[in-house]
């Protein structure tokens, strides 16, 4: 198996159906969440709404790139989630990040594995597999908090 595959199915493990590092992943700790829980503020954490926001905003932004369009996504717009007043709103959050998560994984199992070790975007930001690497630990760092906010709002 590619290098490219391999990361590809560790993406799509944390995303949307994996078990085996966290026992869980995005998809099974969103199922069942309603707009009105994933907006609530538990003390001075974020929101579930906003970390799901916020991990979509960078895989979106990736995805850019391995289009071979520019890296465009800033930090200081990550967390600029709109309201969502609606289970519709909610529900379209998170169909955009199935769709993209499903893009992305497909995107990165393409690259060729010796682009891998190429630069990505910009030298300051290392290689593609770098980035995807990245892309995998910053999910799986807040998946952990979407679970343990989910578990405090179903333990009010």
């Amino acid at each position: 198996m590619s290098s490219a595959v391999q990361l590809s199915k560790r993406f799509r493990e944390v995303l949307l159906d994996g078990l085996w590092i966290a026992n869980t992943n995005f998809k099974d700790q969103l199922s069942g969440v309603s707009w009105e829980q994933a907006v609530t503020k538990v003390s001075s954490l974020n929101t579930i709404a906003m970390l799901t926001f916020h991990i979509h905003y960078y895989i979106a932004g990736i995805i850019n790139v391995f289009e071979g369009g520019a890296l465009e996504i800033k930090d200081q717009y990550s967390f600029d989630l709109p309201v969502i007043e609606s289970q519709a709103q909610w529900e379209e959050l998170l169909s955009r990040l199935w769709v993209d998560a499903e893009k992305f994984a497909g995107l990165v199992e393409r690259i060729p594995d010796d682009q891998l070790d190429e630069v990505f975007a910009d030298e300051k930001y290392g290689t593609y597999r770098r980035n995807i690497d990245g892309m995998i630990e910053h999910s799986y760092y807040h998946l952990g908090q979407i679970t343990l906010i989910k578990k405090l709002l179903t333990s009010q």
